[in-house]
């Protein structure tokens, strides 16, 4: 989970999709690809933002395809 601003739209004229683009939703993959499975991995933007609400465990910097180590967070709980 990555949270930032991205830019959303409408693609078509016939029948239309909605989609998502930007650095945003290519750090949200990397989150998703660099998780534990059965666990919640976020980003340092989303733990800043949680941080007082949930209690999380630092799993340091990971490696991330195309972006580099990452700081990277698991959420255990809710305080």
């Amino acid at each position: 989970m990555h949270s930032d601003p991205i830019l959303a739209g409408v693609i078509g004229n016939k029948q239309f999709a909605c989609d998502v683009w930007g650095d945003t939703v290519n750090t949200a993959s990397r989150m998703e690809s660099s998780g534990v499975p059965g666990q919640i991995n976020i980003s340092s933007a989303t733990f800043e933002l949680v941080k007082d609400f949930c209690e999380c465990e630092y799993r340091g910097k990971i490696p991330a395809k195309n972006k580099g180590e990452m700081d990277m967070y698991l959420v255990h709980n809710l305080k």
